[in-house]
């Protein structure tokens, strides 16, 4: 069997690990409007990821879908609809990383800490390492601010077993969102695989997360 598109972006990930360029950053010229790779990424914000690099992408060959944490969220969905049904892509890669300030807070946290109550606003200090500025107010949006399940720690903590554990489980939960997803087809003539990973921020390198597993504990 030919090796999918994922894996070859895998094998790229190996050689940018090694510190060798993959993307060319020049202008490619006219190109069509498919993503020529059939690839759709879904990762986090974070100013670390070079997503095109440590893919091995090129200008065209991908859509990149980033938010804070790479969480698949509602409006991740509606970028994956849209890539899949109208422009042609049929492989999903979802990256969260090593060291995310996803890890730093829970949402009631942050909510409590906006709406300003002083508890937490401390809590949030000691976790960014910065003043935390209430805004002394509500709001009814976001809905959710998605921070991963477990119990909070610094910001840019060094990895270690229980934080890769608090990934791993939001990267199944991401898999499991798309895969079970009534428009998004994983059998058939027009499937899309999805498959999950963790970049390590401090070597460059890529790890899968086996699905199906654990996907997480309030405790």
């Amino acid at each position: 069997m030919a090796p999918s598109m994922t894996d070859l972006c895998l094998a790229d990930n190996k050689t940018y690990a090694r510190g060798e360029p993959r993307h060319t950053p020049t202008y490619p010229g006219t190109q069509p409007i498919q993503p020529a790779k059939r690839i759709a990424v879904v990762a986090c914000m974070d100013a670390r990821l070079a997503v095109e690099d440590l893919l091995g992408l090129q200008t065209g060959d991908a859509h990149i879908i980033r938010n804070a944490g790479g969480v698949v969220t509602e409006d991740a969905i509606r970028c994956l609809i849209i890539s899949h049904h109208l422009l042609n892509t049929n492989e999903i890669i979802l990256i969260h990383h090593t060291r995310c300030g996803m890890l730093a807070f829970t949402d009631d946290l942050l909510k409590a800490g906006l709406e300003g109550d002083p508890a937490a606003e401390k809590l949030l200090g000691q976790a960014t390492g910065r003043a935390f500025t209430s805004c002394k107010t509500s709001a009814s949006t976001p809905a959710a601010f998605h921070a991963f399940r477990g119990p909070i720690e610094p910001l840019d903590a060094p990895r270690d077993a229980k934080n890769l554990e608090r990934l791993t489980w939001d990267v199944r939960r991401g898999i499991s969102s798309i895969l079970h997803h009534p428009w998004i087809p994983t059998s058939g003539p027009d499937a899309v695989t999805v498959r999950g990973f963790v970049y390590d921020v401090d070597t460059g390198k890529l790890e899968e997360v086996s699905y199906p597993g654990p996907m997480g504990s309030i405790g």
